[in-house]
């Protein structure tokens, strides 16, 4: 339960800034060395610290709104309208790009040279330039370079190839390093004035430099609605910087550029790809209606057409005319072969034989009329009749043989005019589809001319638009080189050195006072349990005086002396029933607390007002006051309380020093003290010195040891529970409560001893503090003792309440 209500107080506590302020200055010399070690530390930081400067550059994205309209003439200017500011400044800060930047300007090799304890950058100031032909993208490496005069170099401090010590060289000229050939050339910076000076060469990873300069850049947009951008740089070197921001704008024109340039490479490739293409078949188009044209010899398909179907009609006509001529000839071939007809005379000149026989005709019909003319003169049996007979018999089947292969040839010259004329009637009723096929390759020519037409326009316009190609950013304010750096500052960096310098003590302070579970302060106490406190006993490190503990003096002005004082008064305020405490007791949980340096302190004050004192050591088992006092030997307490003939005389030791004090020794240390204690002696003891003396101090003994401490309870009229600063644990007060609220003790009330001036913001005194000048002639001391007083009794009268 009083655990509980421990724990519930501690939680109830709140912090007083003051206080917190005071504990903190009563270690300020804490603070002056650490600040004094950190302000040196960074002040060496600030000396050690390459100079950063910055550069700044305004640049404006070119888009449909701030693009004049002139330079807009093709759609392929539309790629305009696509840009987006922030991926504008995210392709400004890619590592591709700066990757080519760097490359670029060099960067990669850096050139210092000591500038008191720090390093300054030279970049192009440098005398002197290194290559090194097969140093790859990914080496690093360094060496210093010594200017001797007269083209003669040191190379010394190589970081590959231990054990390499110095290599002469001559400018200009190549020489075999441990990172491979080198060649030092001279430039514009070289003079006397980096002569015998050491030069540092680094090269650094290419990859390594790129993340340095990305994380160095920034990139912001000017204007939430506007496409204006400022580029800022920081480097060790101005001129860098500035030439960095340069030359990365122009690196991502050039790749813009590159880009704009390979679409429109591009687009003429493919124009020449498809002219080609479209040649082709535009050829075979041609080469199409060519074939047509030549088929219809150069004719028109409508003209072909009807010249087709006047051949058919010609071809017809022409058969009708062959098959009456086989009729005819039919007809005489038919009329030759007719027996009754041998006689008569053959009808000629009929037009349907040709020449050879009507000439035979004619002959047959000259001979038959001969023969004919010659019977009318003689018979037939005339030797000339017979003979005419017989040659006009061999006539007539010539004759007939003639007229048989002309109906031979009119049928085959009638087939063949049929023929001609299917053909003919077959070729015009192809014409339609003639027709449809050369209208469909004509309409193909046409199309495939359109298209390369077209293609060839827009060949033209690629043409001027690759011409006319423009960055894609302007620059609105160049960069300029700074000579002014914004950092280190040296403000700052002190600074920053003795802020921490005072803060890592203060949290160091306050994490051991938050974890510090020693009652160390009045407030500890108070803030925990309800016992009263009369007062706090500052720690004194000044060196024993020949009167031993005996520190308090009358006239005293010191802090000791004003806290028993004030112990004093406050001991006037623990009466029980109207009656002064006479007897006082001093206890505590555990030894070497101060109960003795208490018990001879207090009663020295308390014989300051002219009472009389008895300081009685009741440590029987290790009598820590006789010793003090230097009563090491004689008839003490442990005689009185077994020995009935000892007297009360004989055990009170005069103070030489102070004649209202005597001491009342241990005697010898008792083998059974409890018992001694629990006698009758040790009340008549008591009662007898409260008979002589004013008040009665008894330096007990821990009661957290030994039972000593109850047992001699019930001869106090107050106990003074001693608890040392620092050495007591604050979860023993919940200890201390309940014993309070149990009245295991008589009138208990406690005393802070050991407490350090100044110490956790109190100083001395729970705010009323003693210093220089404090004293009873003061009149402002004697108010705010005064003052505090009162507060004491009020304090008391709510407690007992």
């Amino acid at each position: 339960m009083k655990i509980e209500q421990y724990t519930q107080t501690q939680k109830d506590k709140t912090i007083n800034i003051l206080d917190v302020l005071r504990h903190l200055l009563y270690h300020w010399k804490w603070f002056a060395l650490s600040i004094l070690v950190f302000g040196a530390y960074y002040y060496y930081q600030y000396a050690k610290s390459p100079f950063i400067y910055r550069s700044y550059e305004t640049i404006i994205i070119k888009t449909p709104l701030n693009t004049p309209r002139t330079a807009r003439i093709s759609r392929t200017s539309e790629a305009y309208s696509s840009i987006s500011v922030a991926s504008e400044i995210l392709q400004l800060k890619s590592k591709e790009l700066m990757r080519q930047t760097v490359t670029r300007i060099g960067a990669e090799m850096s050139y210092t040279v000591r500038a008191g304890l720090r390093r300054k950058e030279l970049y192009k100031e440098s005398p002197v330039r290194v290559i090194v032909p097969q140093a790859k993208p990914e080496d690093s490496f360094s060496f210093t370079v010594t200017l001797l005069g007269n083209k003669d170099i040191i190379l010394t401090n190589w970081s590959r190839g231990e054990g390499i010590g110095e290599i002469r060289a001559v400018l200009d000229k190549p020489v075999n390093t441990p990172v491979g050939q080198v060649i030092i050339q001279s430039t514009e910076g070289f003079g006397k004035i980096y002569m015998d000076q050491e030069i540092k060469v680094e090269k650094y990873a290419l990859e390594s430099m790129v993340n340095y300069f990305v994380s160095a850049l920034s990139i912001t947009q000017m204007e939430e609605e506007a496409s204006l951008l400022q580029i800022v740089a920081e480097d060790t070197n101005p001129t860098r910087a500035t030439e960095l921001i340069a030359e990365m704008v122009n690196v991502y024109n050039e790749v813009a550029l590159q880009d704009k340039n390979q679409i429109g490479i591009n687009t003429a490739n493919f124009i020449k790809n498809r002219l080609a293409i479209i040649e082709q078949e535009l050829g075979s188009v041609e080469s199409s209606i060519e074939d047509l044209r030549t088929q219809n010899q150069g004719m028109d398909v409508a003209r072909v057409g009807e010249a087709y179907f006047e051949d058919t009609r010609l071809y017809q006509s022409e058969r009708t005319k062959v098959e009456t001529d086989i009729n005819l000839a039919q007809m005489m071939r038919g009329y030759l072969a007719d027996g009754s007809k041998k006689n008569e005379l053959i009808p000629n000149n009929t037009g349907l034989v040709d020449a050879s026989v009507e000439s035979q005709i004619n002959d047959y019909n000259t001979t038959l009329l001969r023969r004919n003319r010659l019977i009318e003169g003689s018979s037939d049996a005339n030797p000339v009749v017979q003979d005419l007979d017989r040659a006009l018999g061999a006539m007539r089947g010539n004759i007939g043989r003639a007229v048989d292969n002309t109906i031979d040839g009119l049928n085959i010259k009638a087939r063949n005019m049929k023929k001609e004329e299917y053909a003919a009637r077959g070729k015009a009723m192809q014409v339609p589809q003639k027709q449809r096929v050369m209208l469909s390759v004509e309409r193909q020519q046409k199309v495939k001319e359109e298209l390369y037409l077209y293609l060839l326009n827009k060949r033209e316009e690629n043409a001027i638009n690759q011409a006319m190609t423009e960055d894609n950013i302007r620059i609105i304010d160049p960069a300029i080189v700074s000579t002014v750096p914004i950092a280190p500052s040296k403000i700052r960096k002190i600074g920053l050195g003795m802020g921490i310098g005072f803060i890592l003590p203060a949290i160091i302070i306050l994490t051991f006072s938050i974890l510090d579970t020693k009652v160390r302060r009045r407030q500890d106490v108070e803030d925990a349990i309800d016992v009263p406190l009369l007062g706090e006993i500052p720690l004194v490190k000044t060196k024993r005086s020949n009167q031993g503990d005996i520190l308090v003096n009358n006239t005293g002005r010191d802090a000791l002396t004003e806290a028993f004082r004030i112990l004093r008064t406050n001991i006037s305020f623990m009466s029980r029933e109207g009656k002064q405490p006479r007897v006082i007791s001093l206890t505590s949980f555990i030894p070497g607390v101060g109960k003795t340096f208490t018990s001879l302190n207090l009663s020295d004050t308390l014989s300051f007002l002219g009472k009389k004192i008895a300081v009685v050591d009741l440590d029987l088992r290790k009598g820590t006051l006789s010793k003090r006092v230097g009563i090491k030997e004689g008839t003490g307490v442990s005689h009185y309380l077994s020995d009935v003939n000892v007297t009360l005389d004989d055990i009170i030791h005069r103070n030489l020093r102070i004649e209202n004090v005597d001491y009342v020794p241990i005697g010898s240390e008792a083998p059974n003290p409890v018992e001694l204690l629990l006698s009758k002696r040790l009340d008549q003891l008591i009662t007898d010195l409260k008979e002589r003396y004013d008040y009665i101090i008894i330096d007990g003994v821990p009661m957290g040891i030994v039972a000593d401490a109850t047992v001699i309870d019930r001869i106090s009229d107050l106990t003074l529970f001693v608890i040392r600063a620092g050495k007591m644990d604050k979860r023993q007060l919940p200890e201390l409560q309940k014993i309070y609220e149990e009245k295991r003790l008589s009138n208990l009330a406690l005393i802070l001893n050991g407490l350090k001036l100044g110490q956790s913001g109190y100083g001395y005194g729970y705010g009323y503090g003693y210093g220089h000048g404090y004293g009873y002639g003061n009149e402002e001391s004697r108010n705010i003792l005064a003052r505090f007083t009162r507060s004491i009794g009020d304090v008391f009268g709510r407690k007992r309440k």
